[in-house]
């Protein structure tokens, strides 16, 4: 019987049960989701927009794991996957999914972790560069090993079975080659690794293996690999790159966004065996190379043999850029799945380069450390390669240029009290107003409706100006009493009606903020609540209140404020977040998208606030 994930009250689920889901996106290691019984399900061969009967495989504390056994409403991007052990082996997660599809999904993927990570608007994202090869591309292996046979295999990633792997459809026909003379020979080793070269036909194998069975020499130390017509040594501890083809897709892209003409003294850092070094010496004045592992190190002396323009430096990366006697005019990053180290991205901050090429196998990692380098440069492109068909991985090259000395600062308002409030923070500003309506929409949460409208007050004044820089700050405030939001009074009659609902309450102020930096796009969006006590005044005080015209222009018709009607009181949060517009989350994220500011230390910082605040004593 299929469980389905549409009962109000689905029934536990246990290991082996099969349940119908309904799949809507795609997961963190290339598998569908969906969601039963309140839980985080990843489906193994689903995709999304597909109804499915799955089976569970693996419970655990925080998701469901589970495999598709049925298909119930197909995509029409499913195809019959061409290897025999897809499902039993998930080291390929989307052979069920046509090519086309896949390099969409991994534009998706990348783009997202720009978006959600590293607040990016629009990212420049361009659509994934194909493999030409789909299948056979792979150039190294790791199997596991069954102790008690010898036999060669993967094993299935939750449910941690061992599968005989007899011909990979992703390792290329010399290492299926060695396969067949290794397998079911393997008995003294738990683990079994085989680079081999398509191109110059070297290979090795480790670890050295003793069985006199083993009809192939074992245990090279190293072996040569050819990208664009250089042959490069690599041993086996060190990394490279297991889609040739692609990898000199790579080096293509990095010389083409560093620009180099010839002169430049180019940074290659986490340099590896020194690849993109030996690659890049023809197109630049000097090159140096940073590394930490001495073993790839190693390798790279043999590989820049005949440059003279490139030199060699042993160690981490954020020890060695501060001791540099000259700053690089472009610098290559391509660093691990864990990216940059923040000392890195801190010190390229303050070398100043002109020009930077980031290589990243980890759109989230990517997303995170561009995030920080983009206080100080320009996101001009991500480019996403396929180096890895048939899964959800993806290679990206990130080109990123100096972003202009001096930008503008755009407070995209009218409001006087906001005007006031970044005026007395010292920062230089003009006014651009919006002109966008303010109306909620159905359904919509206070918090959900500021932060939207901040969001495209913004947006559109950045739009009509068209500004290749500046810095744009919106914000949209609202008073919350149980829940719903009080917007401001449309005439005197509704002012009156809303300070008489507040009078003696404790209610909620809630202001949506956005800052836009139009040079690097990106848009960092937040919302921030205040608890507010409403004071029980008087009628009178109350009419003398709407008879100045002071609730006009204010949601829930009063400033915190007003000296003469002296409404209400702050209990909790940030004073200028009442007023509208939050002075310590301005500062912050202004920060964070490297606008300079005054120094601000010294000043007190009230309670409710993250940092000094000019409006320290209305908050006390």
């Amino acid at each position: 019987m299929i469980q389905d994930t549409n009962i109000a009250e689905s029934p536990p689920i246990q290991r082996g049960d099969i349940i119908k889901l309904h799949l809507h996106s795609w997961g963190r290691l290339g598998e569908a989701m969906a969601t039963y019984a309140g839980s985080d399900v990843f489906v193994f061969g689903g995709i999304p927009g597909e109804t499915v009967a799955a089976e569970v495989v693996a419970i655990r504390r925080k998701y469901v794991a589970a495999q598709v056994r049925r298909v119930i409403t197909p995509s029409a991007e499913r195809v019959d996957p061409p290897c025999p052990y897809f499902g039993q082996c998930t080291g390929c997660q989307w052979q069920h999914l046509a090519y086309d599809a896949q390099l969409d999904a991994k534009t998706r993927i990348v783009r997202d972790a720009l978006e959600r990570i590293g607040s990016f608007y629009q990212p420049p994202v361009r659509p994934t560069l194909p493999s030409p090869n789909q299948l056979h591309y792979r150039n190294h292996a790791r199997f596991n090993v069954w102790r008690e046979s010898g036999t060669l295999g993967f094993r299935h990633r939750e449910r941690r079975r061992f599968v005989r792997i007899d011909r990979c459809l992703l390792m290329h026909d010399g290492i299926n080659h060695l396969l067949a003379q290794l397998q079911d020979r393997c008995r003294e080793t738990s683990q079994l690794s085989i680079r081999s070269s398509p191109i110059t036909g070297d290979y090795l194998i480790q670890p050295t293996l003793k069985n006199p069975d083993v009809p192939i020499p074992t245990g090279q130390k190293h072996y040569l690999e050819s990208v664009a017509g250089k042959k490069f040594r690599v041993a086996s501890p060190s990394f490279f790159q297991v889609n040739v083809e692609q990898a000199a897709l790579l080096a293509e892209l990095v010389k083409d966004a560093l620009q180099l003409t010839g002169s430049e003294r180019a940074l290659d850092a986490y340099a590896g065996v020194g690849a993109f070094a030996a690659l890049l010496a023809p197109h630049a004045g000097q090159v140096v190379a940073v590394e930490e592992s001495s073993a790839a190190m190693a390798d790279a002396v043999e590989n820049i043999d005949g440059f003279a323009n490139v030199q060699l430096v042993t160690g981490k990366v954020e020890e060695i850029l501060p001791t540099l006697d000259q700053a690089p005019d472009a610098v290559v990053l391509d660093p691990s799945r864990a990216g940059c180290q923040p000392a890195v991205l801190d010190t390229l901050l303050t070398l100043n380069a002109k020009r930077i090429a980031y290589v990243s196998c980890n759109p989230e990692t990517l997303a995170r450390d561009l995030r920080v380098l983009c206080r100080g440069y320009r996101l001009e492109s991500v480019q996403p390669v396929d180096m890895f068909p048939q899964t959800h991985h993806v290679e990206c090259v990130a080109t990123l240029s100096r972003k202009p000395a001096s930008a503008a600062v755009v407070l995209a308002s009218a409001s006087p009290r906001r005007r006031e409030l970044l005026t007395d923070l010292g920062i230089p500003f003009r006014i651009a107003p919006s002109q966008i309506p303010e109306d909620p929409e159905p359904g919509e949460s206070p918090d959900r409706m500021v932060r939207r409208l901040s969001r495209e007050k913004a947006l559109a004044v950045a739009e009509s100006e068209n500004d290749a820089a500046g810095y744009y700050i919106a914000a949209d405030s609202t008073v919350v009493l149980d829940g719903e939001s009080i917007a401001k009074p449309a005439d005197a009659a509704e002012a009156r009606e809303m300070l008489t609902r507040l009078r003696g309450t404790a209610h909620q102020v809630v202001t949506g903020l956005t800052v836009y930096d139009a040079a690097t796009g990106r848009c960092i969006t937040d919302a921030m609540a205040a608890d507010v006590l409403m004071r029980d005044f008087t009628d009178a005080e109350m009419e003398r209140s709407i008879a100045s015209g002071t609730p006009m222009d204010k949601a829930g018709a009063y400033a915190i404020q007003d000296a003469d009607f002296r409404p209400a009181a702050l209990q909790r949060g940030c004073y200028s977040n009442v007023m509208g517009l939050p002075a310590c989350r301005v500062v912050e994220i202004l920060s964070d998208l490297g606008c300079a500011l005054p120094d601000y230390r010294g000043m007190t910082v009230p309670p409710g606030c993250t940092i000094p605040c000019p409006l320290a004593e209305g908050a006390a």
